[in-house]
């Protein structure tokens, strides 16, 4: 593997809760109520080699999306940083700024991403504009060029985005995003509001684009299916924590951090074959809130393997292999 083309080092984020008029008014009167935080990201450390696709998976709400988001440098990290080639993302200050066109980001939901009163040609050209990688004069030629790439035909650069399906606003969104010379390319859960057949258009096309454009992504989704097919490399993360790591092949074959494991016995499959029956295994209990997360291990309220110390002790991501990292106490306390 290559040097680091980007590296989360002990990125970490935590979003403030308003209190309400209630307790607002409680706090004045003394009833000790205090300002909750959502603890979104708590001290991760990633990188991504350049032209490699790194999948983040987990449940909802473990905050993929906001490590996606501080990746890209649409939100500053409360600790640790974001780089890109030994540089930082966004830059410091009272309110910090991405710094750095290099990396763009295609988001779930093409309709909500999309201004519905710009025509594509616009929104494509907006970018690349402003930035000074076209003229005015040249964009049209650049706008067709990029949706050529995604699949679409220039005469659509004239159009609205609610006069297209789904599969093709995000079409026009990776145009977007491309359009702008990206090295790095930031996925948030892109296929996850299409159709089935339409994802499997779409995760081609990335897989195509990769290799046309030696893209290095990060691809952020819940569907281990999609992963498998995109990423060499796979990050496990469970209440804003990485608890696996390792390449995709390895981690999902022979799963190490029981969450890892919980997640894979949880996918439906068939079972005897002709019975049209389905076998799963639901992962036990909930996920914890965000607000208030266990101490220790974050996942030991609902682990089969949770011992005493799980329930005292943070697990470090440890090296367990060759290119395989797991954040599990218990081969510890086996030995």
């Amino acid at each position: 593997m290559s040097a680091a083309l980007v590296s989360l080092d002990a990125v970490s984020k935590r979003f403030a809760l308003r209190l309400s008029l209630g307790d607002r008014i409680a706090a004045r009167l003394g009833a000790g109520v205090e300002n909750r935080a959502v603890r979104a990201v708590e001290a991760v450390s990633l990188e991504i080699a350049r032209g490699e696709t790194l999948g983040l998976v987990g449940e909802s709400g473990c905050g993929k999306s906001t490590l996606g988001r501080i990746a890209v440098g649409i939100l500053a990290p409360d600790a640790g940083e974001a780089l890109i080639d030994g540089q930082r993302v966004m830059e410091g200050g009272p309110r910090p700024v991405k710094r750095t066109t290099r990396i763009q980001t295609v988001f779930q939901d093409p309709f909500a991403s999309l201004d519905p009163r710009m025509k594509i040609g616009d929104i494509v050209a907006e970018g690349p504009i402003a930035h000074g990688f076209v003229t005015p004069a040249a964009a049209p030629a650049y706008v067709a060029e990029w949706l050529a790439r995604v699949g679409l035909e220039p005469d659509h650069a004239a159009r609205y985005p609610h006069q297209f399906s789904g599969g093709q606003r995000q079409r026009v969104a990776i145009a977007r995003a491309l359009a702008m010379r990206p090295d790095v390319l930031v996925c948030d859960e892109p296929v996850a509001s299409l159709d089935v057949s339409i994802q499997a258009q779409i995760v081609n096309l990335f897989l195509d684009l990769k290799r046309e454009l030696g893209l290095t992504m990060l691809f952020i989704s819940h569907d281990l299916g999609v992963v498998r097919h995109l990423s060499e490399r796979i990050a496990i993360m469970y209440l804003g924590r990485v608890v696996e790591l390792g390449s995709t092949a390895e981690v999902l074959a022979r799963p190490h951090h029981p969450y890892t494991k919980a997640l894979l016995d949880s996918v439906p499959k068939l079972v005897r074959a002709g019975s049209g029956r389905a076998a799963f295994k639901p992962i036990a209990g909930e996920i914890p809130s965000p607000l208030d997360p266990p101490a220790g291990c974050h996942f030991h309220p609902r682990c089969p393997h949770a011992f005493a110390r799980c329930r005292a002790e943070r697990p470090n991501l440890a090296i367990i292999g060759a290119g395989r990292h797991s954040a599990c106490l218990r081969e510890e306390h086996a030995t």
